[in-house]
């Protein structure tokens, strides 16, 4: 297995054509339009609400772009690796605008929800086409020095993007949260347009075949089981007959994805994204990784609110630590891997992280705002000491024709392993709400009398039980993952001879 195309770093070290910098402040600042998007607008809920209406369905504007960028991640990996990146990622960001523009025109609810939906099927373009060209762009021992770049653009926008998105929403309109996007987009499609040159590519005797049918069958499948994961045990009860229904369609689909795809010339998803051991390995241990980060993201500032009396603005803070700690160790990781290897590096990571989630049910109770502040550093530190190794790793192993393909199975996984674990994870929370206090209860119920000031001390406490039971869920999807890539992944990754560079070994 060889690359089919030259390595665009090399096309680009030729004198007079380096477009290196320009190229990688473009795909920040897409990555950064990816990465501000649900922060951003998660502040400036209440005042959309309160000018469109429409508080039963508001969660779908969180919903439906993360359905959009979940379901598209394979189909623009496959057509990078056909078309090229250039073309793939111009067209996304040109969506992801088009869809900010019209979400700032937004007339109702379900306009707003429909033009997320737009913007969505552009961020998975720029989500998955970002972290290819960044492999694409270094060879194998620069490539975390860009990996740790994009990183800081996620934990900076994690920090920033409630504060931005609270000033505009309150100061000026909620529309401007989707009107800002406008000039970073601009200033990153003029960068690309302008900067970017992908070598030309060879020949292949025929047209470019695209499984259209197959890029149809993945977005309906993908689109109806998501949809059964949000809205189940939220919107109905799990095992209601809209569930079921759901359930029973998206397995359906799923068996024709399969169909469709061993019949196509060139499958959106190919065999060989699973039949390869180590892809399939990382696929599932951050599909895990996935599933482990819904537990201090989705409930940890509840947990703060509520039982530690935090205000939000606080509780915000102690979440965001961990976004502080992760970039600094995905950047130091390549010391690590180049010693021991990248499985052995993810192992270490993922091992420390499942400690620290078991250690976080052990706080005493009500306990001080440090001392989760303390675990969610060690968590990030940890977490960027498992993800970076394993992408970096992954990418390395596949040539040009490839990488696209398997750059988005890997984030696929991952964004389904969070559609998973806001699913199971809630089930948990509200089953233990439910055991303590008797009755239907739910998190969100329950946090609202306790802001209202009407629920007794008990109440806190069963709070606090229903997130120790999320964290020792989380711990299990860390040891999930452990399990994986101890099992299943080689001890040394088949990196490719053009990939390593000089004085690096092909672990």
């Amino acid at each position: 297995m060889g690359d089919t195309r030259p390595a665009l770093h090399e096309t680009a070290r030729h004198p007079g054509t380096d477009r290196r910098g320009p190229v990688v402040a473009a795909l920040m600042l897409a990555m950064a339009l990816a990465a501000l998007d649900s922060t951003i607008v998660s502040t400036a809920v209440p005042q959309i609400v309160g000018d469109l209406g429409g508080f039963s369905v508001f969660s779908w504007l969180f919903s439906g772009y993360l359905l959009a960028v979940t379901v598209t991640l394979p189909v623009y990996g496959k057509l990078s690796d056909t078309f090229g990146r250039k073309p793939v990622l111009v067209v996304g960001a040109a969506l992801f605008l088009a869809g900010s523009l019209l979400c700032a025109t937004a007339w109702n609810m379900a306009a707003l929800i429909a033009f997320r939906i737009v913007q969505g099927l552009g961020g998975g373009a720029l989500q998955g086409t970002v972290q290819t060209l960044a492999a694409d762009l270094y060879p194998l021992n620069e490539r975390p020095r860009i990996q740790a770049r994009l990183s800081t653009v996620w934990a900076v926008s994690a920090v920033a993007g409630p504060g931005i998105g609270g000033v505009l929403a309150a100061y000026a309109d909620w529309r401007w949260i989707f009107l800002v996007n406008l000039p970073i987009g601009a200033v990153a499609l003029w960068l690309i347009v302008r900067y970017l040159h992908e070598p030309e590519r060879k020949p292949a005797g025929r047209r470019p075949r695209v499984d259209w049918a197959g890029a149809l069958a993945v977005f309906a499948c993908g689109g109806v089981l998501i949809t059964a994961l949000v809205q189940g045990g939220v919107a109905w009860p799990w095992l209601s007959a809209p569930s079921i229904t759901l359930c029973g369609t998206g397995l359906a689909l799923a068996a024709l994805v399969v169909l469709v795809e061993r019949r196509a010339a060139e499958p959106i998803i190919p065999g060989w994204v699973w039949r390869r051991r180590t892809i399939a390995a990382v696929n599932l241990a951050l599909g895990a990784l996935g599933l482990l980060m819904v537990a201090p993201s989705v409930f940890l500032p509840t947990y703060a609110q509520s039982v530690l009396g935090l205000a939000p603005v606080a509780a915000g803070f102690v979440l965001s630590v961990w976004t502080l700690s992760w970039p600094v160790s995905a950047a130091l990781s390549q010391h690590v891997y180049r010693r021991i290897g990248f499985r052995n590096t993810a192992l270490l990571g993922i091992g420390a992280a499942a400690l620290i989630l078991l250690a976080f049910p052990f706080l005493p109770y009500p306990g001080e705002a440090w001392q989760p502040a303390l675990l969610m550093l060690l968590l990030g530190a940890a977490l960027g000491l498992f993800q970076l190794p394993l992408i970096v790793g992954v990418q390395s192993t596949v040539g040009w024709a490839e990488r696209g393909t398997t750059t988005a199975s890997v984030l696929f996984c991952r964004q389904t392993g969070q559609t998973i674990g806001a699913s199971v994870f809630g089930a948990i929370a509200n089953g233990v709400l439910a055991a303590r206090l008797g009755g239907a209860s739910d998190l969100d119920s329950v946090t609202r009398a306790l802001d209202a000031g009407t629920a007794p001390e008990s109440t806190r406490r069963a709070i606090a039980d229903a997130v120790h039971a999320v964290y020792l869920g989380a711990a299990g999807a860390a040891a999930l993952a452990f399990l994986v890539l101890l099992v299943l992944a080689p001890r040394r990754f088949p990196v490719l001879k053009t990939q390593a560079a000089d004085g690096d070994t092909a672990r």
